[in-house]
């Protein structure tokens, strides 16, 4: 995947909203590695608060906890970038929003944080509507700490958009 500039970051935002106010449903952002990127780039865009309900930037474990009720055993059996703490991020957002639809985002951006197992670029989403399951993706991006934020931002508004049809 190329690094997102700006302008497509902006983009896939502004088709996100146009679906989100076309159904009626608002999106909420769970986010830790891209530290409130994705909710930056919906919230540049002029009328979101017609569509964006709110975001959480939980970057610590005790903040997942808090602000998402992520449990301290997820975080200590499975840690903070991993499949079951993307999806309790996501579940979290449900309860703690009026958002139709959240993304939840947990990586590890780098340079570094990375290990063996959970090397720097590894970044795990969920998406959760309330009418359905929680559906989490893992991808393993490349380039600096820009650039994996850069791709996780796109790679979770592009689940939206797939996500919602």
């Amino acid at each position: 995947m190329s690094i997102p500039s700006d302008e497509q970051l902006q983009h896939l935002a502004g088709e996100v909203g146009e679906r989100l106010k076309q159904s009626g449903r608002m999106l909420a952002c769970a986010e830790s590695c891209t530290g409130g990127l994705v909710s930056k780039v919906i919230t540049d865009i002029s009328g979101s608060s017609e569509w964006y309900d709110r975001g959480f930037i939980t970057y610590t474990n005790q903040a997942k906890q808090d602000m998402l009720g992520v449990p301290a055993e997820t975080l200590a059996e499975h840690g903070a970038v991993s499949e079951h703490t993307a999806r309790a991020m996501a579940a979290g957002a449900i309860r703690h929003s009026q958002a139709a639809m959240t993304l939840a985002i947990t990586g590890i951006a780098g340079p570094g944080g990375g290990s063996l197992d959970k090397p720097v670029g590894t970044v795990w989403f969920a998406w959760a509507r309330r009418d359905s399951q929680v559906e989490t993706d893992k991808q393993q991006f490349l380039g600096d700490r820009d650039a994996v934020r850069r791709q996780a931002a796109a790679h979770a508004l592009q689940g939206v958009l797939s996500r919602l049809g």
